[in-house]
């Protein structure tokens, strides 16, 4: 199995060779394409969750159709064989959705940064200023899997059947239910029998991706019971399927997250434990 993250030393190594794209899939809460500023990586193609999306759903960032993504995918410069690595400026955040909805759209060669843009300026990797130029229209095809995407019936049965193990994202309090939610009009708590990961727990001093199957138990995530990982709004769920993909489980993200179920008044909350 190919791991999922790459390390600064051998991203270095990669950077420049023929067929490897970097792309910078910087997000913030703040939603929008973010500017292209001094200390990227060279040639890096810039990507935002919150263009590629479905424009049909009322919810945030939501995984485009196929053929919407493939779109996108091409206007990137992205081929069939273009070998991907994907990075945030953060350290890493949102990198782990862009790597995700590749996985998602049946592209194998696709590995998140370990550390981001930070551990690239610490190893001396370069940068460039300006805009990132200009690049022919890829041949990329999109070969949607199912499987690595879940929905709110999906959680529904999953709560109430137990077929699979939901693993939330989210900082305990919001959890618990005893911290608000970012966005206006959501309700607090978990999917009744949630387990709580928050995602931060999988990250050492550096930024850097170091879950181990102990994190994982210790959340109460059993090794035989397939994973819904969930979050706010299926961005930092993507780091928990990440962590997984590294051990060898492929998690299905709930992409709607708690954008959805929070927000609606017919699916069951639990609060008060953390």
């Amino acid at each position: 199995m190919t791991d999922p993250v790459i390390s600064v030393a051998d991203a270095l190594g990669r950077h420049g060779a023929a067929g490897t794209v970097f792309l910078d899939a910087t997000w913030t809460f703040e939603g929008g394409p973010q500017p292209r500023v001094a200390g990227c990586i060279p040639g890096a193609r810039q990507i935002d969750i919150d263009t590629v999306k479905d424009e049909a759903s009322p919810l945030p960032h939501m995984l485009p159709p196929p053929d919407v993504f493939e779109r996108h995918a091409r206007a990137l410069g992205i081929n069939r064989d273009s070998e991907l690595i994907v990075y945030d400026r953060m350290g890493l955040f949102s990198a782990a959705r862009v790597w995700w909805m590749f996985r998602a759209m049946g592209h194998d060669s696709v590995r998140v940064l370990d550390g981001g843009l930070p551990l690239w300026l610490t190893a001396g990797g370069p940068v460039e200023n300006g805009p990132a130029g200009d690049w022919p229209q890829g041949d990329f095809t999109a070969d949607f899997q199912p499987h690595r995407l879940a929905g709110r019936e999906d959680v529904l049965d999953a709560v109430t059947s137990g077929a699979h193990q939901v693993l939330d994202a989210r900082p305990a309090a919001r959890f618990a239910g005893s911290a608000a939610e970012p966005r206006p009009g959501m309700r607090s708590g978990h999917m009744p029998g949630a387990l709580n990961l928050p995602f931060v727990q999988l990250l050492n001093e550096r930024g850097e991706l170091a879950g181990h199957p102990d994190h994982f138990r210790a959340a109460g995530l059993r090794d035989d019971t397939p994973v819904i990982t969930t979050c706010g709004s299926g961005v930092t769920a993507c780091i928990l399927a990440l962590g997984l993909e590294r051990l060898g489980r492929t998690a299905a993200v709930y992409d709607g997250s708690w954008a959805e179920w929070g927000s609606r008044d017919d699916t069951p909350i639990e609060a008060g434990r953390d």
